[in-house]
């Protein structure tokens, strides 16, 4: 058996035994590239830790260190907040507002499924109260998530562009975030059409409802939580004293609070702006928070998304063995020799987004990505595309119930037929995969060629 032959078997071994197993597949990448560096290649372990992303490592750190911190000390309770009034009482505008929450999240470094935990709770106790499809609000919430999933901040967006960088493809990062996002408004405007968001147009929320939806009370349990038409300007309840306005006041902004929002701004001017290092720059503005508030980095350090980080590095290190095996090389050459360089871009999306529906995201994309590199430095499609494409394909199709996005969905749902609503999920996880890659790979490769 060739080396080549022989990698390609341990890493689709390596995601059976990691779907069939809880056992994290970076783990198993990490004893793969040991074992067959070592043994099949004759590989010092210097040269195998040599495929070990350290840039990529403290990135990842930097950024999820930070936004624990965020989470302690209610900055991300207060982004929440400021959202929901943004509302203004027009119930048509909460789902754009939970997705526009999880697609700031995302952006400016949580983790997907963490930013999903955080608003898919508020978001589905809205969809309860106000009357809104249960699937429509917990998908915008994923596409929200997935669409500021690539920012050049972001894990997602970190993972591909280092490893584009890393391969001397050039697509620029912004590229690769704006093309997501846009792809994922696309998706949220369809499925806000199609179950029934232009009919919340002119339905307005209760004064005293909204005002304790800006204190933090909106969601789950209240009783009295029903939408009133347009014209109901809060009359009765929503003024008979001040109390309950009182009561409902939000609380007032703390100095680390602010400290953390500008800090979140500092990273994305002086990380896109200047071009300075996310991960340096992420962990320079995570320690000085500490020193302002160390109360709110309490336990931070145990927050950061340790699997996550232990997933990514170790694929990239087995991808390292990889290409030291041949492999890549191996692949690319393979899949360019089918001849029709469209199809093999089809042929890699589709095996993202079925994959991913089942196994991790960031594993897909740690793995498909530099595989479809030697066939992209070809020329003949458009590296942006094939990319862009690829990153969209492998995480849209996290709406599906056997991931983590989905099921918190599924688990967040209030007042639905639990079997119903996860017939609903499945049904339209199951219209993503089999029509994302296909779309994706229209709007973004196809065109290239044109």
């Amino acid at each position: 058996m060739t080396p080549q032959l022989l990698t390609i078997l341990v890493l689709a071994a390596m995601f059976v035994v990691a779907t069939v197993f809880p056992i994290n597949i970076g783990a198993l990448a990490f004893v793969a590239a040991f074992l067959v560096g070592t043994l099949a290649l004759s590989m010092e372990a210097g040269e195998i830790l040599g495929g070990f992303p350290a840039d990529l490592f403290l990135t990842l750190v930097g950024v999820t260190y930070l936004f624990a911190i965020a989470k302690n000390n209610g900055t991300v309770d207060l982004m929440v907040r400021a959202a929901t009034r943004l509302v203004g009482g027009r119930v048509v505008a909460i789902p754009w507002v939970m997705f526009g929450i999880t697609a700031l999240l995302t952006a400016v470094g949580a983790l997907s499924p963490a930013a999903v935990a955080i608003v898919a709770p508020i978001a589905l106790g809205f969809a309860a109260k106000y009357r809104i499809d249960p699937l429509m609000m917990g998908m915008m919430v994923i596409h929200g998530a997935q669409g500021g999933g690539f920012s050049p901040a972001s894990v997602y967006g970190v993972t591909v562009n280092t490893i584009v960088a890393d391969n001397g493809l050039d697509v620029h990062p912004v590229t690769l975030f704006l093309g997501s996002l846009v792809f994922n408004l696309a998706i949220a405007f369809v499925l806000f059409i199609a179950l029934g968001g232009h009919r919340l147009v002119g339905v307005r929320v209760e004064r005293s409802e909204r005002e304790a939806v800006a204190a933090g009370g909106g969601g789950a349990g209240g009783g009295g939580g029903t939408a009133v038409a347009t014209g109901g300007s809060g009359t009765g309840a929503g003024e008979s004293g001040t109390g309950a306005g009182e009561s409902g006041a939000a609380p007032a902004v703390r100095f680390d609070q602010v400290a953390t929002l500008l800090g979140i701004l500092a990273l994305g001017v002086l990380a896109l702006g200047f071009g300075l290092n996310v991960g340096f720059v992420a962990m320079t503005v995570t320690v000085v928070l500490a020193l302002i508030s160390p109360q709110a980095q309490k336990n931070a350090i145990s927050q950061i998304s340790w699997p996550t980080v232990l997933l990514i590095t170790g694929m990239l290190t087995f991808v390292g063995v990889m290409e030291s095996a041949g492999t890549i090389e191996y692949v690319g050459l393979a899949a360019a020799g089918l001849g029709a360089a469209l199809l093999v871009a089809l042929v890699l999306c589709y095996i993202g987004g079925i994959v991913s529906a089942f196994a991790s995201s960031t594993a897909i994309l740690g793995a498909t990505i530099p595989l479809a590199v030697p066939f992209l430095l070809m020329g003949e499609v458009s590296a942006t595309g094939v990319i862009v494409a690829l990153a969209v394909a492998s995480t849209i199709v996290d709406v599906s119930p056997f991931s983590t996005n989905g099921a918190l969905v599924l688990a967040n749902a209030t007042g639905v037929e639990p079997e119903r609503f996860y017939r609903r999920i499945l049904v339209y996880s199951a219209i993503v995969v089999v029509l994302g890659p296909l779309v994706a790979w229209g709007v973004l490769v196809v065109p290239g060629l044109l």
